[in-house]
């Protein structure tokens, strides 16, 4: 947020500034959804809902999670939330005690570690690489848990790299979990229906069902849908959970917008064509701007399994042009040539960039060329 904020100001100055930081869809909300918010409204759907969502939103995701993922929930194990970073905070106000720790694999979202330490806990950093595919493995799962560990928040595919688990791995993860029943599994599902893997999407309770007591699926429509304004998180889990992060919601915002509910209940009940038509567009920048960065000297960028992130290594180009941190690198980069992107560091990642695809092939165009013209100034 603070680099898009950065890159409106020098494009309000004057500068032709080619931002990559927004990490939202450019699609417009599908109309069918944005005309049942509009008929929400004029239907006087404008008071306060039951705290955790409105039985017809509940009843529309209990659907989607039996649809796409093969999970049975009922009302009282879904929770709506102000989108699904309000999701994730109330569950570490929920689940975390002072000392307690949360295992969280880096790169991770950036969010992740201020949460958990604002309840209070201490983040635990697992450390990838592009070598193992910016996955954590079994062994590092395993060495990373005490008997302080409540909570591993588990990002897949991932923002900011874009890689997923596969089934097979998410089951090997899932051996070392059921091994160790304080641990709780918060899944981040945010952006499942951006995927272009060769298999279908799993999510950890799914493949491993031993851990779907303690499994916090965790979801939203607003990168499937394009509806990051309408504010709209949900997840599915144990009842005394799900009614322990109502709770801590229910001291904080109270429901979720009315209108948005409604719009967000018509979004997962309807035709899903235009969650695969904004998929076929990313998939198809994301082929593009991989291979562009990855023919950029000094620069390493392995493909994604889905998202709308490219997470590239600048080591080599750091190297090169004399800069010693990634932030700096960015920096010179947004100021010399117009081009926005978030440093890795920011993700748990020093020395990478994280460049957002949300945006149209002509700017992803000239983003390349500016990174070249950067580039050869050495």
């Amino acid at each position: 947020m603070a680099a898009t904020a950065r890159a409106a100001r020098l494009r309000a100055e004057g500068r032709d500034i080619i931002s990559l930081t927004a990490g939202e869809p450019d699609f417009d909300t599908p109309t069918h959804v944005a005309d049942a918010g509009v008929a929400a409204i004029r239907n006087g759907q404008t008071r306060y809902t039951d705290v955790g969502g409105t039985a017809m939103l509940k009843d529309a995701i209990i659907a989607k999670f039996a649809r796409d993922n093969g999970l049975t929930y009922e009302r009282a194990q879904i929770l709506v939330s102000c989108g699904a970073k309000q999701t994730l905070f109330n569950l570490c106000m929920a689940v975390l005690d002072p000392e307690d720790e949360a295992v969280i694999p880096a790169p991770y979202w950036v969010s992740y570690p201020d949460m958990v330490m604002l309840a209070d806990a201490h983040p635990v950093i697992l450390r990838t690489d592009a070598e193992q595919g910016y996955k954590i493995t079994p062994h590092q799962l395993e060495t990373a848990i005490t008997p302080k560990t409540r909570l591993l928040l588990l990002n897949s595919p991932s923002n900011p790299t874009g890689a997923a688990y596969t089934r097979a791995e998410l089951a090997a993860l899932g051996e070392v979990l059921l091994a160790h029943p304080r641990v709780l599994i918060g899944t981040d599902d945010m952006y499942e229906h951006i995927w272009w893997a060769p298999e279908p999407f799993s999510t950890i309770a799914q493949v491993v069902p031993g851990l779907y007591e303690r499994t916090i699926t965790i979801n939203g429509v607003s990168k499937s849908h394009a509806m990051t304004g309408w504010r709209i998180g949900y997840c599915g889990g144990p009842k005394a959970i799900i009614a322990a992060m109502a709770t801590i919601q229910g001291q904080s915002t109270s429901n979720p917008s009315s209108i948005s509910q409604h719009a967000a209940m018509v979004a997962l009940s309807g035709d899903q064509s235009c969650v695969a038509t904004m998929n076929a567009a990313y998939q198809s920048r994301h082929d593009f701007l991989v291979a562009g960065l990855a023919a950029l000297p000094g620069v390493r960028c392995r493909p994604g399994e889905g998202t709308f992130y490219a997470f590239a290594d600048i080591g080599g180009a750091m190297q090169t042009l004399g800069f010693h941190d990634d932030v700096a690198f960015c920096d010179a980069l947004l100021e010399r040539v117009g081009v926005a992107v978030v440093p890795g560091s920011g993700f748990g990642a020093p020395g990478h960039m994280r460049l957002s695809f949300a945006t149209d092939m002509h700017s992803l165009e000239r983003a390349l060329g500016r990174l070249r013209e950067f580039l050869s100034a050495a």
